[in-house]
């Protein structure tokens, strides 16, 4: 009895597998889709965004000229006083100038705006 059931058991499987065979090998392109949507999700949600503020670190770079008000990446505010190849003269008290690398300029400090007092 045990061993009926055992192979009738089996038979039911080997039928579901033949299935499952028969329906993958009939379109492989469907295996290939999970692939190229990881490398889709991977190309928008990484690749991306970096390289859009790698464009906009390079743009920020070249755009710095003498009398720009900066901040590092170390949080210190300068003004721009000279501009070389590779490197930037900074003043950041008075009599006190040091040289940094255009790569640790984390972003341009705006001028306030003056606003109007309300009547």
């Amino acid at each position: 009895m045990f061993t009926t059931l055992i192979a009738n058991v089996s038979a039911r499987f080997s039928g579901l597998f033949a299935a499952a065979a028969e329906q993958q090998a009939s379109n492989p392109i469907l295996g290939f889709l999970p692939l190229v949507l990881i490398f889709a999700a991977m190309y928008f949600l990484l690749l991306r965004p970096q390289r859009k503020r790698q464009k906009e670190t390079a743009n920020l770079q070249s755009s710095i000229a003498e009398g720009d008000e900066v901040v590092l990446n170390s949080g210190i505010y300068g003004f721009v006083s000279a501009v070389e190849d590779e490197w930037l003269w900074l003043d950041i008290a008075e009599k006190v100038e040091v040289r940094v690398a255009k790569g640790s300029i984390a972003r341009k400090v705006s001028a306030p705006t003056p606003q109007k007092p309300a009547e």
